[in-house]
């Protein structure tokens, strides 16, 4: 089977230690039908998102280049506009970047198994091409020119505005699926990740340069104990039933998934009627909304992001571990 990661899985500590995968092979790639996001919800105060990945249309995402000239020409005519363009993890534009490791079936039922089951992520083939050239100092292309070939990877698509929600328990979405910032431990994993599989220079930067939810009051301290005190044991749980009635192809039973979906937002509904308004905000940074650091600091931010990796914060991929007890 070849598996296209581009998340947490890229780095050796969760995919190899954590998870027990031993890939037979792997190449880096680029694929250019779809681009990396961080719209997954996880849980507030801890781990606010995951990465995920959404559909491309590479003739209407403009190069980092094409889009620093639009907004120098537009410059001012927005506050928000001004905004999204600071928001970092918004700032590639050159497709999805990854690695494609050739594993056993058995390998990736357990890969499937330990991403919720089919609770949120959903099995598809992708077409990626692989680099030109293995020399990390190489720019990226705008639109790769390799050969394509085809990888399995995991996708949990964004519901559209007006459209229904998946009827099979689907994925849970936050009314604004950029808004929230990736935990430090979370961001530190792909960091280390893109690093140690030799990904692009260029790309690994774009992933340095990323602000991570960090904890910057007492009150958030306080509600980040108090709702991962009240929510790990249910999210301990998850894990431990999808280990226990996830088939073959590490698939869980429609009943869990449910119950997954039905927990989730829960614990979303908890944090937005009650712990937001009690402890602030769970998902970005306070004050600044994530945005106010300028791109001079960048090359601090990833001292400041090692830094802030050490924090003692729930590891929801390493509940498995412990449902395992």
């Amino acid at each position: 089977m070849l598996y296209l990661a581009y998340g947490s899985n890229l780095s050796n500590e969760t995919f190899r230690g954590n998870r027990g995968i031993k890939p037979l092979s792997q190449i880096n790639v680029q694929v250019p039908s779809l681009r990396l996001t961080f719209d997954l919800p996880g849980l507030p105060y801890a781990e606010p998102c995951f990465a995920n990945t959404a559909r491309r249309d590479s003739k209407n995402d403009p190069s980092r280049e094409d889009q620093s000239a639009d907004s120098d020409e537009k410059r001012g005519s927005s506050e928000v506009h001004d905004r999204k363009d600071k928001y970092r993890k918004n700032r590639w534009h050159k497709g999805l970047i990854g690695v494609v490791y050739e594993v056993t079936p058995e390998d990736y039922a357990h890969i499937i198994a330990t991403e919720g089951g089919g609770s949120s992520y959903h099995d598809i083939l992708v077409e990626c091409h692989p680099f030109g050239s293995s020399d990390p100092t190489k720019p990226v292309p705008q639109n790769p020119i390799t050969p394509a070939f085809l990888a399995h990877t995991l996708f949990a698509p964004a519901t559209l505005p007006g459209e229904e929600p998946p009827k099979d328990g689907g994925r849970f979405q936050r009314p604004d699926t950029s808004y929230a910032q990736a935990s430090a431990r979370y961001l530190k994993l792909l960091t280390d990740g893109a690093a140690e599989c030799g990904l692009p220079y260029e790309y690994q930067d774009y992933l340095r340069a990323m602000h991570p939810f960090t904890i910057t009051t007492q009150k958030q301290r306080m509600g980040q104990f108090i709702f991962t005190s009240l929510w790990s044991p249910f999210i301990i749980l998850i894990f431990a039933l999808g280990r226990l009635f996830a088939d073959e192809n590490g698939i869980v039973p429609p009943w869990l998934k449910f119950l997954t979906a039905a927990i989730f937002k829960s614990v979303w509904v908890s944090y937005d009627k009650m712990f937001k308004p009690l402890f602030g905000d769970g998902e970005r940074s306070i004050p600044d909304g994530g945005d106010a650091a300028p791109d001079e600091e960048a090359q601090q931010g990833r001292v400041k992001l090692e830094d802030e990796a050490r924090l003692p914060l729930l590891d929801i991929e390493q509940a498995a571990n412990i449902a395992k007890q």
